[in-house]
């Protein structure tokens, strides 16, 4: 019930902003914004989609491998486009993510460890986002700047006590909890941190970023924004900070945080809802191929054969599922 709760309050307040910047600047932002589209940038929002999701699907597959649920890259790049379509069209942003992890749970023979595959696999993209986010307002003028070398050392400083925390925990006890993390810790020390794995992590993410930041720059570009590279680089990377708070469908947070640095910035929150809007639009459009992956595999299952996508190719033979078991 609690989990329940906590989702509703959560689409409620992505309700909630939406409402206030109706309110406060009123339809026409988002009128502009879509009528600011048009086909070319449609165009780069689809080819440099084609990259990000490609560099998902890599860092997926790396964190996968070191867990013992390895899968083959085209069918990782497949089921990665349905999830950022499922993810981008329904409420929570997690959706997609849920249904990739337990898809390939099934067909491997443990949900648990590739579901575990998934949240590691996010959220390593989303430290090194963070990362990047605080070198790039260090370096750059924003509405920020001041405020970040405090930011900076908060961060390190909870960098540092997660590293102690994790040296004085104890290795034994038999309860859930220590359980979950000797898991967790066995899943950071094999699936993030070994040499062969956190190349496959830092450089595909890093590659996310830029991809997402350039698509939000030809967005602002497209919504008539005239301010300079250096002057939207840092903007675009907070908004994009904004976004991954769960949403509606991605809309709401990325709006409202938008409008406020924008604003701040001096160019508008007019502008920045605007500049949103054509980068939400872009963002659906580019994620279509996820639809039609799913309109394939359900075509595929009407007619009974194979998922191109799909689990007939994941399984991992009994042999080396009983070896990963007997790994712990």
């Amino acid at each position: 019930m609690s989990r329940t709760l906590a989702g509703w309050a959560r689409l409620l307040g992505a309700a909630a902003i939406l409402a206030v910047l109706v309110w406060r600047l009123g339809t026409g932002p988002f009128l502009d914004g879509i009528h600011a589209v048009d086909g070319r940038s449609l165009a780069a929002a689809g080819v440099i989609a084609v990259l990000t999701t490609v560099c998902c699907a890599w860092r997926w597959r790396t964190v996968a491998r070191g867990l013992g649920v390895d899968l083959p890259f085209g069918v990782a790049v497949a089921a990665y486009y349905r999830s950022v379509f499922l993810n981008t069209v329904l409420p929570g942003g997690v959706v997609g993510d849920v249904h990739r992890g337990v898809r390939h749970g099934r067909d491997v023979g443990d949900v648990g460890r590739a579901l575990r595959a998934v949240a590691w696999e996010r959220t390593a993209g989303q430290v090194v986002q963070g990362v990047l986010t605080t070198i790039v307002l260090l370096s750059f003028p924003s509405p920020v700047r001041s405020s970040m070398p405090v930011v900076a050392v908060a961060l390190a400083a909870l960098a540092l006590g997660v590293v102690l925390l994790v040296r004085a925990m104890p290795e034994g006890g038999r309860s859930r909890w220590a359980r979950t993390w000797r898991a967790a810790r066995s899943d950071v020390r094999v699936g993030l941190l070994a040499r062969r794995a956190w190349p496959g992590i830092v450089l595909p993410s890093a590659i996310v970023v830029a991809g997402h930041a350039a698509t939000f720059l030809i967005a602002a570009r497209t919504a008539g924004a005239t301010a300079s590279f250096a002057r939207l680089l840092p903007l675009a990377l907070l908004v994009l900070l904004g976004a991954t708070v769960p949403s509606i469908a991605g809309w709401g947070p990325r709006e409202g945080v938008a409008a406020w640095v924008f604003g701040a910035a001096g160019l508008g929150a007019a502008q920045g809802v605007a500049t949103a809007v054509v980068y939400g639009v872009m963002v659906v459009v580019a994620s279509l191929p996820g639809a039609v992956v799913l309109v394939m595999a359900w075509l595929h299952r009407r007619a009974g054969r194979r998922d191109p996508a799909g689990p007939a190719q994941w399984r991992v033979p009994a042999a080396a599922r009983s070896e990963r078991a007997g790994r712990g």
